[in-house]
């Protein structure tokens, strides 16, 4: 049986409460995971999404910040969480699927504006971030698991709008992409949205500055589905709902989806 998970940093899921509905009725992906929601759990709009089919929810939240929820037309158990480089943070929650398949719902540190940890600490809590999974990953091989969510970071030359002009800016520097790299090895993590859409750039995410982002098209990939090999080969149908980043008052993401025949 496929099934269908997309993942939205939706940049608060009370704010945009209306586009989480319209995305899980007009789409019906069966798990939806979230990122950067500001709200506490017990905040969160579930029972607009319940009235859709929505009945289960895994979720960390915090007043104002971060924040990670996922929300799901089938049964889920909440598989826990982790307090990566012990920031105190609601960055991570797991939850797993009756078939046995565990999905890790992630929102990596941004990692503020200077690339140097010597003088931006976010940016070096982010590095401290990617490490921690790196040596979690190395020390407990992931099996049967999607790791999803913002991870802050576009890997590849075609994940930005220009290589060479972003080499310098956070999110694409070669320190950022080699701590993702290595943690994406240690579990050998398969990117499932460049699997199946292996040439051309790709975006997830395009900045709110720009007065007409869509013309501007200045984006990043950002937000990832990753899955470990033992099920990387039934995933299929990988797509970023581009129009979304354009409906009304949004969030500066879009989302990513992809099924799994498990």
């Amino acid at each position: 049986m496929p099934i269908t998970i997309a993942t939205w940093n939706i940049n608060s899921v009370r704010l945009r409460q209306d586009l989480v509905h319209k995305l899980l009725k007009n789409e019906r992906p069966d798990v939806l995971c979230l990122q950067e929601c500001k709200s506490p759990v017990d905040k969160i709009p579930l029972s607009r999404f319940t009235r859709l089919g929505y009945r289960h929810m895994v979720a960390r939240g915090q007043k104002g910040y971060n924040g990670v929820a996922i929300l799901s037309r089938l049964p889920i158990e909440d598989a826990g969480d982790r307090d990566w480089a012990g920031l105190g943070h609601a960055r991570h929650v797991a939850g797993r699927l009756e078939n046995g398949v565990t999905i890790h719902n992630f929102y990596v540190p941004a990692g503020g504006d200077v690339p140097d940890r010597k003088v931006n600490d976010k940016f070096g809590q982010k590095l401290d971030f990617l490490s921690e999974m790196k040596e979690a990953f190395a020390a407990q091989k992931p099996k049967n698991s999607i790791l999803v969510g913002d991870l802050n970071i576009a890997p590849r030359e075609d994940d930005v709008w220009d290589h060479k002009k972003l080499l310098k800016i956070v999110s694409h520097t070669p320190i950022e992409v080699e701590h993702l790299t290595a943690a994406q090895e240690a579990g050998a993590w398969i990117d499932i949205t460049r699997r199946h859409i292996p040439e051309g750039r790709l975006y997830s995410w395009w900045s709110y500055r720009a007065r007409d982002w869509d013309a501007a098209d200045k984006g990043r990939r950002l937000d990832h589905i990753w899955a470990t090999a033992d099920i990387a080969d039934k995933a299929h149908s990988s797509k970023v709902l581009r129009a979304v980043r354009g409906w009304e008052q949004p969030s500066d993401h879009a989302p990513v989806f992809a099924s799994f025949d498990v």
